[in-house]
């Protein structure tokens, strides 16, 4: 089977941490939630750390501050009327899937959060790289009715995953 993870580690500590098989696992348990075929979807992933985070933010977000994670959709498939789900991507082949988009988080941004909650590490960046996925695939939290329709979804992904409600 074909990794649907294309992983970018520019931070030492997430080679170390797992970054790419925790990815490949969160990616895939979003799609399959979603009935999308994992074969034919890409996802890049970039384990960074605040520094690089800060840059990206500010040259995209215009926020020259560090965040845990930022996504880069490769297609607008948001819907217009808050509340309802975003038009669903066609596949690409299993041996050339369609790029979702890319994906970024900081290190220290993560660890600092999951210490904060109590939590580990790998659970919180689990639900970072599963939130990251739902903006991908068109999902947000601008209005409320979005919020709840993304949160709905990221918390039955998480459970599917033996992880706790995040919120």
């Amino acid at each position: 089977m074909e990794p649907v993870v294309d992983c970018v580690i520019e931070d030492p500590r997430w080679e170390a941490f797992g970054l790419e098989l925790l990815a490949e696992r969160a990616v895939r348990a979003t799609l399959a939630h979603l009935g999308l075929p994992d074969e034919g979807f890409g996802v890049c992933v970039m384990g960074c750390d605040d520094a690089r985070i800060a840059v990206l933010n500010a040259a995209f977000r215009g926020k020259p501050v560090p965040t845990n994670v930022l996504s880069w959709p490769s297609e607008t498939l948001a819907e217009g009327t808050p509340g309802l789900a975003p038009a669903t991507p066609l596949p690409g082949t299993p041996d050339e899937p369609w790029s979702l988009g890319d994906i970024a988080l900081a290190y220290d941004t993560c660890a600092r959060e999951a210490q904060d909650a109590g939590k580990p590490l790998a659970d919180h960046v689990t639900h970072l790289v599963v939130h990251g996925v739902l903006h991908l695939l068109g999902y947000d939290h601008i209005h409320d009715a979005d919020a709840a329709l993304m949160e709905r979804h990221e918390v039955a992904i998480l459970a599917t995953l033996g992880l706790d409600d995040p919120y």
